[in-house]
């Protein structure tokens, strides 16, 4: 049995950011991943993902982004440099090893591994929003007789050239893929149940991010009134291309529902010309025929299911569902930190971007910890 300080779990941008913070304030730590490299889902994700915020607004801490890397850099990139990360700063992650529980005994944690146990003071759970794919249930789905895949499994679309494919949600993943799709010479239609925002990515070359950085200390109201004709003059109105506008602006979004909106990159302008069609939420699947809410229907080859991921956090800590929800509901209101030495960090969805947030949520957590000794 090992003893430590604090236990990390999980070893992408949070667990480095964390045992990074850490290590600069000499406290002894573990971190342990289940995979076999840095940056796992990084590694996964498709090939034509890049960051949707400006690598000055993205680096972790102690290491800035390479000056030759673009503003927004590459899936590829992004991987190189969480791999340069650890080298820089000797981080040293136990890999191959899969945490089956985490639990509370008297003044310490009990972390239960395939690779045995380890005790500590601390916990810091870093397995991140995108650990476990959603499954999509609709009805007449087990007809459907072409492929149909979770967005994690996409890589390109070389395989669906030719082919009309229907993807089922509307955030960063599901439009940019709709591009890649539309790019192999595929014809992609989008199933959007939800209400929804979209922001441009940039305005007049300066990045949204950085809009939103600036505007942190407004009101979310206000930053979203200040932003309304800003986005109106570059997005227009989505509600002509059979999309439905959100009642809240994109920041008050963000907070209320921690839901980022969609910083677009070029799928609007797909959609007005017709490359990528629109239709509501699936009603029905009868074979290839898909029925809509809007009283529209398609026949389609394949369904990418841009669904989104569950974190995993309740097998994890072998905790009911309920409590789980009140766990989730803690880290949206940014109150994660240190019950009975327990910390998260990589969940809270900032609007003014998740890696930035990494950076200062785990400087946070290890002044919390530094504080404790």
């Amino acid at each position: 049995m090992e003893k430590t300080n604090t236990v990390i779990i999980g070893a992408s941008a949070a667990g480095l950011s964390c045992a990074a913070n850490l290590k600069k304030r000499n406290i002894d730590y573990q971190i342990v991943e289940k995979q076999r490299q840095v940056g796992y889902a990084w590694r996964n994700h498709y090939d034509r993902l890049h960051l949707h915020t400006n690598k000055s607004a993205s680096d972790l801490p102690f290491v800035k982004w390479p000056g030759e890397v673009p503003k927004y850099p590459s899936r590829d990139q992004v991987v190189s440099y969480l791999e340069s990360y650890c080298k820089t700063l000797k981080i040293k992650p136990i890999f191959d090893t899969t945490v089956a529980e985490i639990k509370r005994e008297k003044d310490h944690w009990q972390t239960m591994s395939d690779k045995g146990k380890i005790l500590s003071k601390n916990v810091i759970v870093c397995t991140g929003n995108t650990n476990i794919p959603k499954s999509i249930s609709k009805p007449g789905l087990e007809s459907f007789p072409g492929k149909i895949m979770h967005s994690s499994k996409y890589r390109n679309g070389a395989e669906f050239k030719g082919k009309k494919v229907l993807i089922i949600g509307f955030g960063n993943s599901a439009c940019e893929i709709a591009i890649d799709l539309h790019e192999h010479g595929a014809l992609p239609a989008m199933a959007v149940r939800s209400e929804v925002n979209v922001v441009p990515r940039d305005v007049l070359g300066i990045p949204s991010l950085q809009i939103g950085i600036y505007q942190s200390k407004l009101s979310v109201k206000l930053a979203d009134i200040l932003n309304a004709p800003i986005i109106k003059w570059k997005i227009g109105d989505i509600g002509k291309y059979g999309l439905k506008k959100s009642k809240y602006g994109p920041t008050e979004q963000i907070i209320k529902f921690g839901r980022i909106p969609l910083l677009d990159i070029g799928t609007m302008d797909l959609i007005k010309k017709g490359n990528i069609k629109v239709f509501g939420d699936v009603t029905r699947i009868e074979n290839k025929l898909v029925s809509f809410e809007d009283k529209k229907t398609g026949e389609f080859d394949a369904i990418i299911a841009a669904v989104g991921y569950e974190t995993g956090i309740g097998q994890i800590l072998n905790i009911s569902p309920e409590r789980e929800l009140d766990i989730k509901r803690s880290i949206k209101r940014r109150q994660m930190f240190g019950k009975d030495n327990l910390y998260f960090c990589g969940y809270y969805v900032s609007p003014t971007g998740m890696l930035r947030e990494i950076k200062i949520e785990s400087g946070f957590i290890a002044d919390s910890i530094q504080k404790r000794q």
